[in-house]
């Protein structure tokens, strides 16, 4: 069989969300397969530690997809192409754009429909584009897969597909992700917050990541409090709009936010076992990787009651209404106070964390790609 994987977002040194679902299943794939053919669409140059195996063909395509206008181009013409020159029997997408004028079968991963719930929280071009090819995406697809139950739900409403058409795999969690030993823990807290403890949010910090809603609770938390913990922001400003800025600045313990930009992986685990626990207080999320992370490095979770978290979460976590400062202000009160309840959250993290393996997102998505193969 030959198989191409859209790997646009397979960036080095800037894999995140799409990127990392790419790499660790299109890896899985090719090692556990070299009977068959993988090709590799890229839109730039390519690190080589890409290309994971002697059964990999990397392929550039211009134009570099990152416009609406380019994404068309990109897809519609290049894509199309590509897949007729190499006689491609099965095209995988990670992030959901297809070719809709190529006749081989095609299977779109679609993580999550916030574009369709919230289409101000991205820009214009974007949200035209997204809402207007999606649905034909949607019907277009041999097979759809995306990652939690609620994503599937959603997408069977939203475009009108049937149930049967869509198949869900849950993301994994990195092997990077363990406990860390007290002595590193001391060492991350002089590091990062001057040794005092943290909650930790670890996202992109757009706006359905709802952090103005966190800034404001934690403000009332450290009023209430008095106490001495740091709100660790953990991801980079790319959505940083002036709603998120001006709540920002009206923040009494704004010197209490420490920001890191974006951090790598081995480090990033050191900073999940370090903390107080995690505040992941999205108002929309397809799945929602942190509270993963989070369970493996033993890390107490305060996470949103809406949409895919509490599916992924389970008795991990504690549920606040996202858009209730209130709410989320007491749901950190509570596990700070609290310490039998941090302990009993963690005990519930170690066990649920099992639930979730890249090996078995693998596995779901390559049965996927025979069935249709087969179809």
């Amino acid at each position: 069989m030959k198989i191409a994987i859209n790997t646009r977002f397979l960036l080095t040194k800037k894999l995140e969300g799409f990127g990392w679902f790419t790499h660790e299943v299109a890896k899985r794939l090719v090692e556990n397969h070299p009977e068959h053919e993988f090709f590799f669409f890229f839109d730039r140059p390519y690190d080589d530690k890409f290309v994971y195996d002697t059964n990999v063909t990397p392929i550039v395509i211009h134009p570099q997809a990152r416009h609406p206008f380019l994404y068309y181009l990109w897809f519609e013409f290049g894509v199309k192409k590509a897949l007729k020159k190499h006689q491609i029997d099965v095209f995988l997408s990670p992030d959901g754009y297809l070719s809709l004028q190529s006749q081989v079968k095609q299977i779109p991963v679609i993580h999550d429909l916030s574009f369709v719930h919230y289409p101000n929280d991205i820009p214009f071009w974007n949200r035209n584009y997204v809402n207007y090819f999606f649905p034909k995406f949607a019907q277009k697809a041999s097979k759809i897969i995306t990652v939690s139950e609620y994503s599937k739900q959603d997408i069977a409403e939203s475009f009108e597909i049937e149930q049967d058409k869509i198949v869900v795999a849950h993301n994994g969690v990195g092997a990077s992700f363990s406990p860390i030993p007290e002595k590193e823990k001391e060492n991350i807290r002089r590091k990062y917050t001057n040794g005092m403890p943290y909650f930790l949010f670890v996202s992109a910090l757009h706006p359905r990541k709802n952090v103005t809603k966190l800034f404001q609770a934690f403000d009332q938390f450290k009023k209430e409090t008095k106490s001495e913990v740091k709100l660790l922001m953990v991801g980079e400003k790319y959505w940083w709009n002036q709603e998120i800025k001006q709540v920002f600045d009206e923040m009494k313990f704004q010197s209490e936010v420490v920001f890191t930009g974006h951090i790598h992986s081995h480090e990033l685990n050191t900073i999940y076992g370090s903390g107080l626990a995690l505040t992941y207080v999205s108002y929309f999320e397809g799945f929602g990787i942190p509270l993963v992370e989070a369970m493996k490095c033993q890390l107490p979770i305060i996470a949103s009651d809406k949409t895919s978290l509490p599916e992924v979460g389970g008795d991990a976590a504690i549920y606040v209404n996202p858009f209730s400062v209130e709410e989320i202000k007491n749901g950190m009160k509570r596990v700070y106070k609290d310490e039998s309840l941090r302990e009993e959250l963690i005990e519930h993290g170690k066990e649920r964390a099992n639930q979730f393996s890249w090996d078995k997102t693998a596995e779901i998505v390559w049965k996927t790609i025979v069935e249709v193969h087969e179809q």
